[in-house]
């Protein structure tokens, strides 16, 4: 198979008119073609008189090697489909035990259970919406928990991601999430669009869809059911404490996969408890800002912007700052919505997500400040979770309770003053917002540095310091500040054989695609370790 790059594509182009432009790039004639399938689509928007397409297409031919003898260096290059994982025959002493169903889990579930290990997949609760039912719950006294669902996690509890898939990170197995996730009803479009996106309202049944395979493989996925704890001996593991439907029970295994996410802080601290090493590390923190999404999309794509292959514009920004930190975009959500992702009461932080559509109003995205662990005020390793936990109480307060989430006019937060009134931009979050000045919720150093970032993010993306776009406070879960330490070989934790610590929560990961990885990694060194 031959791969050709950087094919410039009018924004209407059709097969066709991909083909015709294979063909005459190659110099052969059409019954020479066996196929020609895109491998990857992005928008070029540099010029605003010229937006196009930009590709890469993988093409199959009758006689690949006579056409490479003839073409000039550089046309085309050969390529060989990745493969998914080789999957060996495992030799568990009883069944590996998965805990927690975002990315990671449902991976390294899916792994295990391709290999015939009929893996255990523990799920703390039943899928949960908490822009509905579960807001009632929490004014009520309840509690939304950090693991209470089965959906997919960016930077807030785990039911409130869109399944973007975008990753900085290189890895064999990534054409194998994609290729699973389309396998499961995901758009075939992932598979080649340079910022993938599968949607909250596609994303639900996605990952019903895995989990009836784990359970048609011969898994077990049990709902509503806690992990209390590590059962050891030694340095040696040995199985895990539950509450089943309020019973406690155990559950024997020398192999737990731990893909807790990183808000499980109860969880986190029974491990630290127990004595699992773990560390304290950077994350980001800050707001969710709200443009117009058609100002987003007319400064991004000029005249172009309504034409209808290009759909709901995005971006991605980042910015130095004077003091190091940086200010920088993440998870940005085109024609979508800001979320509540509180996960313990009396606290509230907020996330975003789109539908597979994106045809929303508005546009928002994570506006975060890098911080550090000397921010955290302490040298204990969960001192992160304590000082996030603060500033989501104090925006619960700002917010006068009841989930209403504080919010602040782009002008008001560059002039130093509240907000007394809302302008053209309207915010999506529901329960509701509350006019507010920010800074009696956030650090003064994150306040410094999102007034420095906005104020250069516009003369990157006109209009981003638009006076009335609005920012919700506040973003506290971009990523874990804590990393549980493995080895790097065994992916087992220090100290402890057997756990293996996964994805986003143990410090490992990045987003969906990256977890998801990690998961199908960490669930082969584990099948590698049974068979010594």
């Amino acid at each position: 198979m031959l791969r050709l790059d950087n094919l410039s594509l009018p924004l209407g182009y059709t097969q066709e008119t991909l083909v015709s432009l294979v063909l005459k790039k190659l110099r052969i004639p059409a019954d020479q073609l066996i196929s020609v399938t895109l491998s990857k689509r992005s928008v070029d928007a540099r010029d605003k008189a010229d937006v196009h397409f930009v590709a890469s297409v993988d093409v199959k031919l009758r006689n690949e090697d006579a056409v490479m003898k003839r073409l000039r260096p550089g046309i085309a290059s050969r390529c060989t489909p990745p493969a998914p994982p080789v999957l060996a025959k495992p030799a568990f002493a009883r069944p590996p035990v998965v805990v927690g169903a975002g990315p990671a889990g449902l991976f390294a579930a899916l792994t295990l259970a391709r290999s015939g290990a009929n893996p255990i997949l523990i799920e703390r609760g039943k899928p949960v919406d908490i822009r509905t039912q579960d807001v009632a719950a929490m004014q009520s006294g309840g509690n939304l928990d950090p693991e209470s669902n089965v959906q997919f996690g960016e930077g807030g509890a785990g039911a409130f991601s869109d399944g973007k898939l975008t990753t900085g990170t290189k890895s064999p197995y990534i054409r194998t999430v994609l290729k699973t996730f389309v396998d499961h009803g995901a758009p075939e479009d992932i598979l080649y669009l340079a910022k993938p996106h599968i949607g909250t309202d596609r994303l639900k049944g996605v990952v019903a869809s895995i989990r009836n395979e784990i359970i048609s493989l011969g898994g077990q996925v049990m709902f509503e059911t806690k992990v209390t704890g590590l059962i050891t001996r030694g340095q040696h593991v040995e199985g895990v404490t539950i509450l089943h439907h309020g019973q406690a029970g155990d559950i024997l295994t020398g192999s737990v996969l731990l893909a807790i996410g990183h808000s499980a802080r109860d969880t986190m601290q029974t491990l630290f408890n127990q004595g699992v090493m773990m560390v304290q590390k950077p994350f980001a923190m800050g707001v969710r800002i709200e443009h117009p999404q058609s100002l987003i999309s007319k400064a991004q794509y000029g005249p172009a912007w309504q034409h209808p292959a290009l759909g709901a514009a995005d971006y991605k920004l980042a910015v130095h700052t004077p003091d190091g930190r940086g200010t920088y975009t993440f998870c940005m959500c085109p024609g979508g919505e800001v979320i509540a992702a509180a996960s313990q009461e009396g606290g509230l932080c907020v996330n975003g997500m789109s539908y597979h559509a994106r045809a929303g109003r508005n546009a928002n995205a994570a506006l975060l400040v890098g911080v550090r662990p000397e921010d955290f005020g302490d040298d204990h390793p969960l001192a992160g979770f304590v000082w996030q936990r603060s500033i989501e109480q104090a925006a619960y307060r700002l917010g006068g309770g009841s989930y209403k989430a504080p919010v602040q006019r782009v002008e008001d937060l560059l002039a130093g003053r509240a907000t007394s009134r809302l302008g053209e931009v309207l915010p999506t979050y529901q329960p509701g917002v509350t006019p507010a000045d920010l800074r009696s919720c956030l650090p003064d150093f994150i306040i410094e540095d999102l007034k420095f970032g906005i104020r250069r993010m516009d003369g990157q993306l006109h209009g981003f310091a638009h006076p009335d776009a609005v920012l919700t406070g506040v973003e506290t879960r971009s990523s874990s500040p804590v990393r549980l330490n493995r080895d790097r070989t065994t992916l087992m934790a220090d100290g402890l054989d057997g756990l293996f610590p996964v994805g986003e929560g143990a410090g490992y990961a990045g987003g969906i695609v990256s977890a998801a990885v990690d998961g199908i990694v960490a669930a082969l060194a584990a099948i590698e370790r049974s068979r010594l």
